[in-house]
């Protein structure tokens, strides 16, 4: 499996030597995913996290109502976990499915544990990724509590373009918080300017 684009989005953000790209490839875990096959499940600890080289990720819960709420897409490029379940070893609360055929790289914690030891680089790498995530979620969470629902469906448009084509109308209503049936009433009526 090709693992071009994980070593790629490493360098754009640390410098990396041949021999630490072999290092890297080293720990990985090769793993193809088919559309609706879950990667992990809630209850189970999360012993892996992973790299989408291919394809579409998404992680969610259920209410006891039997509703999902998305928490995350994750495409090509980016990374997906129960970070509270991986950091934790704790039950997952989170279910993590793939949205359409994908292909991983997993790496363990004691994987990433040597990688951090091995590479100081690696390190950095994650922070800056981590550093991001929490911009990203607590921009979220502002959204959620300040913004109306077309508000943030137009949010989403700008900030994921490349998934507004792609993923089906029930997710994008999943992620920001609307049933599916309101956010097809909304769509189908005019957009205010500025929204």
């Amino acid at each position: 499996m090709n693992q071009e684009l994980l070593i790629q989005s490493i360098a754009k953000r640390v410098p990396l030597t041949a021999d630490d790209e072999k290092t890297i490839g080293g720990v990985l875990k090769p793993r193809r995913l088919k559309k609706k096959t879950f990667l992990h499940q809630e209850g189970e600890v999360q012993q892996q996290v992973a790299f989408i080289n291919s394809g579409c990720l998404r992680s969610y819960s259920i209410d006891k109502n039997g509703t999902e709420h998305i928490l995350q897409f994750a495409p090509a490029g980016w990374w997906i976990a129960d970070m509270q379940s991986f950091l934790n070893a704790t039950p997952s609360a989170l279910n993590i499915d793939a949205i359409e055929d994908s292909e991983i790289s997993l790496i363990s914690q004691a994987d990433l544990e040597a990688l951090y030891r091995a590479i100081p680089a690696i390190e950095r790498y994650f922070r800056i990724l981590s550093e991001r995530a929490l911009a990203t979620f607590q921009q979220r969470l502002i959204d959620a509590l300040s913004l109306t629902a077309a508000e943030r469906y137009t949010n989403f448009c700008r900030r994921y373009p490349s998934l507004i084509q792609t993923l089906p109308q029930k997710y994008i209503a999943s992620y920001i918080g609307i049933t599916p049936e309101f956010m097809s009433k909304m769509l189908s009526q005019p957009m205010k300017k500025g929204s």
